[in-house]
């Protein structure tokens, strides 16, 4: 099977493209609008960009009826957003926060999480997330799409502040991965959380570079 999607149809009933880049980490980000109401949001189109300094970015791509998504304005106009990982155990709260709602409805009451201040960012963190990013909004890219709804945004931002709980780090001051079993996106309306791992190490790697990989500070 293949096909050109600028130019053919897709010959399966379901395109592959979003179920081939899997697993696709969640970017569960928390804003406050310029007037006062909390958004929370989930976002497949996630990732950290680089480490010194820490730096991520999300892709918000418009609604079907060509606005912009509440996330994207929120942390345009207060200049901050705010990343809370997505757990297994946190599962039905994100999948909730992910519906298409009013600006003017509060996503952590109707999600049923809990509001927990930041130390720089003016909204508030998922209480019940075992981490979080407060990031500094830095700037949009605009993409074009053949439709509303094809049209992105890639908003990039520098990580501030970082929060994670004391009960999922190990004794050798790592994050404990399949305790908090981070949720990822595959295709179509499945999931998956991460409950294996393993390691690899580069074969003749400088300690240099074997510590920057490893994140040791």
């Amino acid at each position: 099977m293949e096909y050109s999607p600028q130019s053919e149809k897709c010959p399966l009933p379901y395109s592959p493209f979003k179920a081939c880049t899997v697993p696709r980490p969640i970017g569960w980000l928390s804003t406050i609008s310029s007037t006062g109401i909390s958004n929370l949001a989930p976002y497949s189109q996630w990732q950290n960009l680089t480490f010194d300094p820490p730096m991520v970015m999300f892709a918000a791509n418009q609604l079907s009826d060509g606005r912009r998504k509440d996330t994207v304005i929120n942390a345009e106009e207060t200049g901050w957003f705010v990343w809370n990982m997505a757990t297994y155990d946190l599962r039905e709260s994100v999948n909730i926060s992910a519906m298409e709602l009013s600006p003017g409805e509060d996503e952590f009451e109707r999600a049923g999480v809990t509001k927990a201040p930041c130390h720089l960012a003016p909204g508030s963190r998922v209480a019940e997330s075992p981490a979080h990013f407060e990031c500094k909004y830095l700037s949009t890219h605009r993409l074009r799409g053949n439709s509303n709804h094809g049209w992105v945004e890639v908003v990039y931002g520098e990580v501030m502040r970082i929060h994670v709980d004391d009960k999922v780090i190990t004794s050798d001051g790592k994050l404990d991965i399949k305790r908090l079993k981070p949720l990822a996106r595959l295709g179509y309306y499945d999931y998956t959380y991460v409950d294996k791992s393993f390691e690899m190490r580069i074969p003749g790697a400088s300690d240099k570079a074997v510590d920057g990989l490893e994140g040791k500070s």
